[in-house]
């Protein structure tokens, strides 16, 4: 996949309903010739419940520019007439700037994004419209100007929505309520962010502080409140005085965004929850991400509460769009699905494969006529019709987990419990094979360059290095060739960067249940980079960024490094090989995030998958719960921490092949001598 890089190295929070009704307060307003707009937006500007008269406010659009402008009125409100973007994927957002010291004319700069037309006609700008803004356009925001590429720019602005209501200028649902509002400190954190541009407005001495917090590490100081959000949002990994700095700045004032945070946390992250419908979500173990922005997720266990009752695997999987909401239809069925665990991927023509690693409750819990077979693949097309049969495919297949298209199209899936891995040539089922004698125990991941696969070995200790026909290279594997930990310590997950080198995440703990189930231990990991070829470049310090037990990995599009932890809730961020989109003084393979916590988060259980969005978003599963009773360990949300990462563009679809013309039926053929009937040819098994 190719990358872009970043553009710059229900809840008392709510406003009253009453604020609404003032909106159609006559204001000062200037606006470009009458009847040269064919639309307005009208609304207020408020910060802590109180009207700001005097503001300048603008209406911008992505990629063109100013659109027009008005000046409050003595309630705060304004009207601006506008031309209606010709772009219709341009992003449309309001600005409002206090127009004379103290601070300095325009430091006080509260945003709005409405999002792509046609957008609401009524808008309130608050500081709570400010922070959803600066943290889901974090990577798109420049100077307090909006601007970026598709998909991504448009899906962050429509990601705004789960934060604030541009209506009314309050708290969106999604933040305010399960599974998120009083289940995390999210919405507390997002209080005492709201909070920072609420004292600023209140006093300019608190402006300069929030400004002199908000610096990025080794950058310029944001110029304004809104820039300073996005640069918090963009930049969480900075010191402890600097987090220390920002929330004193939250405490100052009359505060009035609550609940607020009484204590500083460990990063300024923001992170949500999202849950589909409640009642199928349980177990997600990884993503795959389309073109779009949208994410199909895996699916360990049958949707069952309380854990005590005992599940079976189930039989979904879940789409959803790029804010995090099940797609129409969504969850899909059917295909041979039967408790995915780790593998999912996208062919070059859209459609989403999924490994039936075959999670479930052991016997008797699950009966054993329930029991999964651990031995098939299924695919579906985009919109969620099946395109394998009810059993799956099978013949290559021994508790599959981990998968990965080559350039080619080859499909490369892990066998946990074979010690192998399948190849597809082309995606095709048919033509699949089982490579067998790669010197690897468990393989859990893969990930591949122009020329090689690359298969972790989580019991082994060590990682295969395969041609693309699957013979290893005669380095191969790599790794103590006793098996034990060195270079690699229980690896996990592994990704490629731009250039092909390979980062591995080491667990340090896990012994993969296939299929029986091992303990798991809490604490250690590391990561290892490889060269393209297969030396090993670098081991990260132990717990380097907060890394506890990594399983998932993933590289953003600033080849920086981010894992999913299975232990002490947290998001770890690790310098790649740019260390130019590190922070100073940081180099490649040191954690960016704090070494001790990570980017934790309340929300978060055992985690296993990561993905990063064309938004910059970074998701990730809630696979397991904290106590994973066995009956059912499923986890119940994916997460988003919301604008953290360099974005991470996807390909466009391939047009699909025509179908080869049947021929035209010819002469039938005088008999000849009988030939015996020739055996279907099942999975091939290839020994390398």
């Amino acid at each position: 996949m190719s990358r872009t890089p970043r553009h710059r190295p229900r809840a008392t929070l709510g406003l009253a309903a009453a604020l609404l009704l003032a909106v159609l307060l006559v204001p000062a307003a200037t606006a470009a010739p009458a009847g040269a707009q064919d639309a307005t937006v009208e609304g207020r500007v408020v910060v802590g419940g109180t009207a700001l008269p005097g503001y300048e406010v603008t209406l911008h659009a992505s990629g063109q520019g100013q659109l027009g402008s008005a000046t409050t009125g003595g309630a705060g409100g304004f009207s601006i007439q506008y031309p209606t973007p010709s772009d219709p994927s341009s992003v449309l957002y309001l600005l409002a700037r206090n127009p004379s010291g103290p601070p300095a004319p325009g430091t006080i700069t509260l945003a709005s994004v409405l999002g792509t037309s046609p957008v609401v006609e009524v808008a309130t700008v608050t500081e709570v419209t400010t922070v959803a803004a600066g943290f889901a356009m974090a990577q798109f925001t420049e100077a307090s100007t909006i601007g970026g590429r598709a998909p991504g720019l448009q899906n962050a602005s429509a990601f705004v929505g789960n934060l604030a209501d541009a209506q009314g200028g309050g708290v969106s649902p999604i933040l305010g309520s399960a599974p998120n509002g009083s289940e995390t400190s999210a919405l507390a954190t997002f209080g005492s962010l709201a909070n920072m541009v609420a004292a600023c407005v209140e006093g300019p001495a608190d402006c300069t502080a929030l400004l002199a917090a908000a610096t990025p590490p080794g950058g310029a100081p944001p110029g304004d409140t809104f820039q300073a959000m996005a640069d918090i949002a963009a930049n969480p990994g900075r010191s402890v005085a600097n987090v220390a700095a920002l929330f004193a700045v939250s405490q100052l004032g009359a505060t009035p965004n609550q609940p607020a945070r009484t204590l500083p946390p460990d990063a300024w992250t923001l992170a949500l929850r999202f849950d589909g419908d409640g009642t199928s979500m349980d177990g997600p173990g990884n993503f795959a991400i389309d073109h779009e922005g949208n994410l199909y997720v895996v699916n360990n266990y049958e949707y069952g509460f309380p854990a005590s009752v005992p599940v079976c695997g189930s039989d979904l999987l879940l789409k959803f769009d790029p804010t995090g909401q099940y797609v129409a239809g969504s969850p899909f069925r059917g295909g041979g699905l039967s408790g995915a665990g780790f593998g999912v991927e996208i062919d070059r023509y859209g459609d989403v494969w999924a490994a039936n690693f075959g999670f479930a409750a052991p016997e008797p819990g699950c009966p054993a006529d329930r029991q999964p077979p651990h031995n098939s693949i299924s695919k579906f097309t985009p919109d969620g019709t099946p395109l394998s049969p009810a059993e799956g495919f099978t013949g290559a297949y021994d508790w599959p987990q981990g998968m990965d298209f080559d350039e080619a199209g080859t499909l490369w899936v892990a066998n946990c419990d074979g010690d192998s891995v399948a190849r597809l040539p082309e995606g095709d089922p048919d033509r699949a094979e089982e490579i067998t004698d790669i010197g690897v125990e468990q393989p859990l991941a893969v990930a591949h360059t122009a020329d090689s696969i690359f298969v972790t070995g989580t019991l082994s200790n060590n990682v295969a290095r395969l041609r693309l026909d699957g013979t290893p290279y005669p380095d191969s594997p790599i790794g103590n060739p006793d098996g034990t930990p060195g270079a690699f310590d229980y690896p996990m997950g592994i990704a490629a960067d731009s250039d092909g080198y390979m980062w591995v995440a080491n667990s340090a703990r896990v012994d993969l249940p296939c299929p029986a189930i091992k303990q798991i231990g809490d604490g250690g990991g590391s990561s290892t980079l490889l060269s393209p070829t297969g030396e090993v470049v670098l081991q990260t310090e132990a717990e380097a960024g907060g890394q506890t037990v990594p399983w998932g990995i993933a590289v953003d599009g600033d080849d920086n490094v981010w894992h999913a932890n299975f232990t002490r809730r947290r998001l770890s961020h690790i310098c790649g090989r740019r260390v130019e989109t590190c922070p100073p003084g940081v180099t490649t393979g040191e954690g960016i995030s704090p070494d001790g916590t990570g980017y934790g988060f309340d929300g978060l259980v055992r985690n296993t998958g990561v993905a990063i969005d064309q938004s910059g978003n970074v998701w990730l599963t809630n696979n397991w719960k904290d106590v994973p009773v066995q009956t059912n360990p499923g986890g119940y949300e994916i997460v988003a921490y919301v604008g953290l990462a360099a974005p991470v563009d996807r390909p466009e679809p391939e047009p699909r092949p025509d179908p080869e013309p049947t021929p035209e039926p010819g002469p039938t053929p005088a008999p000849g001598p009988a030939v015996p009937a020739l055996p279907i040819r099942t999975a091939a098994r290839f020994t390398g």
